[in-house]
């Protein structure tokens, strides 16, 4: 929990809930995951949430909801971008939906801040706010704000990760009918490269047919006219952020990779965010080249070409000489 942070693309972090598990290659150097086991392991939020392995401290599936924590945006009067449960996953498979009406609760009592919520777990988000519009209502009776409530909420930007093109096309198709004001990607750590002119040009990488018959199946399931409006009415994603992997067995990302986002958003006029390279750069993106690198710089040519581990600070976010902070204007 942090009124303030070094993630650039926020301005700060709201943790009301903590805890997660591993699901995807994403995960496996989570800076949480290795907090929470490490030097966060004894603090209340945290206790009992990892455990200990060879490779160091993994989540073990458990969740916590830090009550105390949940009134903190309601006490921040100056608007704030404020990311989601950084330190976790609202819609992470322990976590109660009573939980998740609590956070969604405090979000729309906060008009004036904007709530950048990121999951993995896309088919989840995609059913709870389906149908948060009518559960919460009921279930939160005793504050009339709930009555009032315009959903999408237009103060909530729901986002995927996706860190290479097999977690794209399991995830974006379903962001891409989740009712949200604003729709984004957080591609970090970027593993491969990801293609997503089909969803910014159609609003679905799937086919009509294919992409109605998965909005007509789950706990949320619309019938077919829904299911079809619903595809009809998506705009696409409206903004990517990217970036490498840093810390402890960081994985590098190639160049070619980020510069394929950076043009296919330029393409179709989505805001584009590369958030940094990570603790690996490849050398020719190296500011200064006129000499050697010091011999204490780790070398790595496993994607066929020379990579410097310089660390986060040193490799910076320039990308080609820019440095791209594009953001939604809604």
């Amino acid at each position: 929990m942090s009124d303030h942070t070094t993630i650039e693309w926020t301005d700060a972090t709201w943790n009301p809930v903590t805890g997660c598990s591993v699901i995807s290659p994403g995960c496996t150097n989570c800076y949480a995951m290795r907090l929470a086991g490490t030097r966060l392991r004894n603090h209340p939020s945290r206790v009992g949430l990892t455990q200990s392995t060879k490779a160091g401290p993994v989540w073990n599936g458990n969740v916590r909801l830090n009550r105390d924590w949940l009134d903190h945006p309601l006490r921040w009067t100056r608007p704030r971008r404020i990311f989601v449960c950084a330190h976790g996953d609202l819609f992470a498979e322990g976590v109660p939906d009573e939980w998740i009406d609590e956070v969604f609760h405090v979000m729309a009592r906060s008009p004036q801040h904007t709530f950048q919520v990121l999951t993995k777990r896309a088919a989840r988000m995609r059913d709870y706010v389906s149908r948060a519009e009518f559960e919460i209502r009921d279930r939160v009776k005793y504050d009339p704000i709930a009555e009032t409530l315009c959903w999408p909420l237009p103060n909530i930007w729901l986002g995927v990760s996706v860190e290479d093109q097999r977690r794209a096309d399991e995830r974006i198709p379903t962001l891409l009918l989740t009712p949200s004001a604003v729709r984004w990607l957080s591609c970090e750590p970027l593993l491969g490269p990801v293609t997503l002119l089909q969803y910014c040009a159609c609003g679905c990488g799937k086919s009509m047919s294919s992409a109605v018959r998965e909005a007509m199946s789950g706990p949320a399931a619309l019938n077919r006219d829904q299911a079809e409006a619903t595809m009809r009415a998506t705009l696409g994603i409206d903004w990517v952020v990217a970036g490498g992997e840093s810390g402890p067995g960081a994985r590098p990302m190639h160049p070619d990779w980020a510069r394929s986002l950076r043009d296919q958003c330029a393409a179709h006029g989505v805001p584009y965010f590369f958030k940094q390279w990570g603790a690996w750069i490849r050398r020719e993106c190296v500011e200064d080249t006129r000499s050697d690198p010091p011999s204490k710089l780790a070398y790595f040519d496993k994607l066929g070409a020379t990579f410097l581990n310089v660390g986060k600070g040193t490799a910076g976010r320039l990308l080609d000489g820019v440095e791209h902070n594009g953001m939604p204007s809604r």
